[in-house]
């Protein structure tokens, strides 16, 4: 990839990471009773070159057994919320980056890389922006002049963005956001090279959903990001969210994430749970391991597929059940802060 110095430093940090997990095996030798060569997911996904992350509930890292499990268990931190548009400029030019800030430090005394999320979303997007009437030229303006102050506060110090997100419909059409509206489809590339002044050190992503499998919604996302390439937009990764539904992960994932990497671009899963009808049996949970460690693996088959992150740690603070009634326990920890059989799905297949 272009960025090659943030490629370096994150293959220093890999090794590091390693080491790391070692020592932690030493201090809690009951962690690796199972006798596996690996002790932790972190140490696990090192081993094979990727990284393994989890988004992080700024408001939970108070929580000790979270914020430990966290730091042994991962290599890669996602803001969950407190870099979206809503948190980190809620009134135009009035910035608030302290929980992002608090996430880089955490990231720092624990040796993770931090992955931003988001720069340019549909959702959780302010009052005066979704309403604020602007036309073409004054909305791209907003929307760059949040990029740099965003990004630009954070150069350096993240490993990738998701600098869009959530462009299209399940269909393929474009999502008719407020950017899309009024700006028009320029808006993305506009973004990415917005991103890329702010930042030149950080890997640039589009993120979506429905997009793991080869559909028509995927299909407008490859023709995109084709596009965008072809264009000379700096586009570096494509994000497959991967909020799935038990028993139903794409036959198809591995062939569509390659054909991502055959753009020459990196491919991440970003946001990975697996969600079931509740309440979870033990038929169930073997199930959602099978279906975590075919994730894993699939990406373990695409060389490009640098990493995977999973979308929290435990099903105690999922979004599903808010969301999806009747349905939950899509996490690798369970309620009590306990690893589900899809944590030893994921060792298992990274190779630990």
């Amino acid at each position: 990839m272009r960025r090659a110095a943030v490629v370096a430093a994150v293959g220093a940090l890999v090794a590091g990471f390693a080491v790391y997990g070692s020592a932690q095996a030493q201090e809690d030798p009951a962690r690796d009773a199972s006798g596996a060569t690996a002790a932790s997911l972190r140490e696990a996904a090192a081993a094979s070159g990727t990284f393994v992350g989890t988004a992080i509930n700024d408001g939970l890292l108070s929580n000790p057994t979270y914020a430990n499990i966290a730091a042994s268990e991962f290599s890669s931190v996602t803001a969950e919320n407190a870099m979206k548009w809503d948190t980190t400029e809620p009134s135009r030019g009035n910035f608030n980056f302290s929980g992002g800030d608090r996430l880089v430090d955490f990231a720092n005394r624990n040796l993770h890389q931090v992955y931003g999320h988001t720069l340019v979303w549909h959702s959780q997007l302010p009052g005066w922006v979704q309403n604020g009437g602007f036309n073409a030229e004054q909305l791209n303006q907003v929307m760059v002049d949040h990029i740099d102050a965003v990004a630009g506060h954070f150069s350096g110090e993240l490993a990738y963005w998701d600098v869009v997100n959530e462009v299209f419909n399940d269909d393929g059409s474009m999502r008719q956001s407020v950017f899309q509206t009024t700006i028009g489809t320029e808006y993305i590339a506009n973004a990415f090279r917005a991103a890329d002044a702010a930042d030149p050190w950080a890997n640039l992503c589009i993120n979506d959903y429905n997009v793991e499998g080869i559909n028509a919604k995927s299909d407008a996302l490859y023709d995109l990001v084709s596009s965008l390439l072809d264009q000379g937009v700096p586009i570096d990764c494509v994000g497959l969210q991967s909020h799935l539904i038990l028993g139903q992960v794409p036959g198809d994932l591995q062939e569509n994430m390659q054909r991502f990497a055959d753009l020459g671009l990196e491919v991440i899963i970003t946001e990975l749970d697996i969600r079931m009808d509740l309440p979870a049996d033990s038929g169930k949970l073997a199930q959602q391991a099978e279906d975590y460690a075919e994730v894993v693996t699939a990406c373990m088959n695409v060389p490009a597929c640098e990493g995977i992150t999973v979308w929290g740690i435990s099903d105690r603070d999922s979004w599903v059940p808010g969301v999806f009634p009747g349905q939950g326990a899509a996490c690798v920890w369970d309620e009590s802060y306990q690893p589900k059989p899809a944590y030893d799905g994921m060792l298992t297949a990274f190779g630990g």
